[in-house]
């Protein structure tokens, strides 16, 4: 899910000017966000290929939507996190993909990422990377015992030093869980009780953050931060004080996954780039890259022991067990969801 950042949607494309193979030719048009793959990977694909990659990047999953139904036929190959795809085939969006032209789908990705509950009979999506959401912490400003619960985000000796994501679900999804709650209740009452323990929260919030956080926690001027699992490695990579925990009472587990558009345009090229992709040595240099979970064995095992013995990259099965996928929030409920959180972004 997520290298998310404020940016404008931006336009590269990887031409290699190379005359074509024999085994395709044209372009497939990838949407993707911004910063979350090793794009020389693309360029290897079209000397291999013959195929141009051209690239347009998105900030947030719902800008990324409302701009494939302005603009339909413009992707072949999007990159949503499992939330929307489980919105896009509710809403017909997407196109059944042909596992028979995806073998190094099939050989090489983990088996508790497939049917899965956004994409339950596994018909329109390969993993792409995956990840929890967590604590990020300074052990040289924060008492471990605190962390092991979501709340020490609650806790005053730590006030103006906690950094919190500004995205509503995992916001509230956080706050649901050290409540009690699922992260995907629609129970009124509970969101309620969520975001009043937000708003009293707020005046030791020092504030709310996306890809800042990373950094902020990196430099060593904070001591706390909700992050998503990939931004807490690079910067315990910049900072050797850092350290990452998902809390006691659970958390969600996310997938961003490969996706066609039902009205692609290339859809053969696209089946060809996602193929690519699964191959263990190009999801290894992905996953290297980003330095988020990897859903594709074939890498994991090329990764070896600095992989496997990482638990912020690879967090044991009783974690994965005790965290939530996202689930589509249906239309009737986002109201009550965007009141909430203006409530909580809007408190003094």
């Amino acid at each position: 899910m997520k290298k998310i950042i404020s940016s404008l949607i931006v336009l590269v494309l990887f031409a290699a000017f190379i005359v074509p193979s024999a085994f395709a030719d044209g372009v497939v048009r990838v949407y993707n966000w911004y910063d979350y793959m090793d794009e020389t990977v693309f360029d290897d694909f079209t000397a291999e290929t013959g195929i141009k990659v051209e690239v347009t990047y998105f900030t947030t999953c719902e800008d990324m939507m409302v701009q494939m139904q302005l603009s339909p036929g413009a992707y072949d190959v999007v990159f949503p996190s499992d939330y929307c795809i489980e919105r896009m085939i509710a809403e017909d969006m997407l196109a059944e993909l042909d596992f028979d032209q995806l073998p190094n789908a099939e050989e090489n990705t983990l088996d508790w990422l497939y049917y899965t509950d956004y994409d339950p009979n596994h018909e329109y999506s390969v993993p792409f990377m995956w990840g929890t959401v967590g604590i990020l912490y300074n052990t040289t400003m924060v008492d471990e015992e605190d962390v092991h619960t979501w709340g020490v985000l609650w806790n005053e000796k730590y006030a103006n030093s906690i950094l919190m994501l500004k995205s509503i679900r995992d916001t509230m999804g956080t706050t649901l869980k050290y409540l009690g709650y699922s992260m995907n209740t629609r129970d009124e009452a509970q969101l309620s009780k969520a975001t009043q323990a937000l708003i009293a929260q707020k005046p030791l919030v020092k504030a709310y953050y996306v890809d800042e956080s990373k950094d902020e926690m990196a430099a060593g001027s904070t001591a706390l931060a909700v992050v998503w699992s990939g931004d807490a490695l690079y910067a315990m990579e910049q900072n050797e004080d850092l350290d990452y925990v998902v809390p006691d009472e659970g958390s969600n587990v996310w997938v961003d996954a490969m996706v066609v558009p039902k009205n692609a345009e290339n859809y053969e090229n696209a089946l060809m780039l996602i193929d690519f992709l699964c191959r263990p040595e190009i999801a290894q240099r992905n996953c290297e890259y980003i330095w988020y979970s990897s859903p594709n064995f074939g890498a994991i095992e090329l990764m070896g022991e600095e992989y496997e013995e990482n638990p912020t990259i690879n967090p044991s099965d009783e974690i994965i067990a005790n965290c939530e996928f996202f689930h589509d929030i249906p239309d009737e409920y986002l109201s009550v969801y965007n009141t909430y959180w203006s409530q909580i972004i809007n408190a003094k």
